[in-house]
């Protein structure tokens, strides 16, 4: 106990327990979400279970439909070259659920609620509300709450611009604007780090939603593509499962939780 409590004091009181966001590496990470984008553009099918082979198609989605949720690790490309972060890492993922019985309006209508995924979602999100709203373009405010050996507390703003694509589907790309670690949150000594001077634990948040309804229900896929800090020499042990995991486990948590509030509104 002594050493974990040294060790994380170590953490919060030396340069490796802070970051710094570079411009190289805002332009990589942008780099790789155009490159991402090109590829999604150019792809067929609605759905990222729907590129699959026919026989892993039918497989996948037997296992949504029985209330399984999928979740892929993916890596965008150049050509056949992986694109490299200097002094970062991106986290890209993509996870389906399929909520029996939901339509697909009902499905962006929570969604759109932002001012009450705190209820919603918590408690990964702790605070939320619109800041303006323009027909299907949202600005909004996120407060969320990370907890991995330690707890992280960020502010965030996104924009976030809706598409119907037809009666049966919908998509929406969400783009974060503004990023800032919270120090003491909650406490009357809060206060905000510096916009990308921080711990480095969320510097871009980037989620693309897919929403298409069929097979008597409504199949919600959400492609996150997040940046966060490098690891620092000697502190993987604390910072590593932070980083590499926290990505994954909010998709699927926030998967999960969007699947079980739109069953519930059916019951």
């Amino acid at each position: 106990m002594r050493t974990t409590a040294t060790m994380l004091l170590l953490l919060v009181t030396t340069p490796a327990g802070s970051a710094e966001l570079q411009p190289h590496t805002v332009a990589a990470f942008d780099r790789y979400v155009k490159a991402t984008e090109a590829r999604t553009a150019a792809q067929s099918a609605f759905l990222w279970v729907d590129s699959l082979p026919a026989a892993q198609r039918q497989s996948r989605i037997a296992d949504l439909r029985a209330g399984m949720l999928l979740i892929e690790r993916l890596t965008t490309l150049d050509g056949r070259r992986e694109i490299s972060i200097p002094d970062g890492l991106v986290h890209h993922w993509v996870g389906t659920v399929f909520a029996p019985g939901a339509t697909v309006n009902e499905a962006v209508a929570l969604l759109q609620d932002y001012n009450r995924h705190a209820d919603v979602y918590r408690p990964a999100v702790v605070q939320s509300r619109v800041l303006n709203r323009q027909g299907e373009r949202f600005q909004v405010f996120l407060r969320f709450s990370m907890t991995k050996v330690i707890t992280v507390v960020v502010n965030s703003e996104h924009d976030a611009q809706f598409v119907r694509d037809g009666p049966d589907r919908a998509r929406s790309r969400i783009y974060s604007t503004r990023i800032s670690q919270v120090e003491d949150a909650g406490t009357p000594g809060e206060r905000e780090l510096p916009v990308g001077q921080d711990g480095g634990y969320m510097w871009r948040l980037n989620t693309y939603w897919r929403f298409l309804e069929r097979d008597g229900g409504t199949y919600v896929q959400c492609e996150s593509i997040s940046l966060t800090r490098g690891i620092p020499f000697g502190f993987g042990w604390m910072i590593g499962p932070f980083v590499t995991s926290i990505p994954r486990e909010s998709l699927e948590f926030t998967l999960n939780t969007t699947r079980k509030t739109l069953s519930k509104s059916r019951s």
